[in-house]
């Protein structure tokens, strides 16, 4: 009867597991960047809860033969965001922790990616 009643359990949970959509695939919170306008003055710009596991250029700074770099990230989303140098996150990269995550304008960027 015991054996039953585990089987009965172990179905049930692993039934739930594959119902239950997952949250996983978008990072929760604000992703902020600065970066040089045309104006030559630096702007402010931010991404609203991305898209996870997703390769996001920065419009501002995509093209490196046009904008310069963006700079200054903050991460104040619940997932890991990796920052890469080139666009397409292409590049060297760095890793900003969740919720609490930043760098200075030294650290050059056009891309991120957010972990899933």
């Amino acid at each position: 009867m015991r054996l039953r009643q585990a089987a009965v359990a172990v179905l049930g949970a692993v039934t739930l597991l594959v119902t239950v959509p997952s949250s996983a695939s978008a990072a929760q919170g604000v992703f902020e960047y600065a970066y040089v306008g045309t104006d030559g003055a630096t702007h402010w710009a931010h991404l609203d809860d991305p898209a996870g596991g997703e390769c996001a250029n920065f419009p501002e700074a995509a093209d490196p033969d046009a904008t310069e770099p963006a700079h200054s990230p903050r991460n104040r989303t619940s997932a890991t965001a990796t920052v890469f140098t080139e666009p397409d996150c292409q590049g060297d990269w760095f890793a900003l922790r969740p919720l609490t995550g930043q760098a200075t304008e030294r650290l050059k960027m056009r891309s991120v990616n957010f972990d899933s």
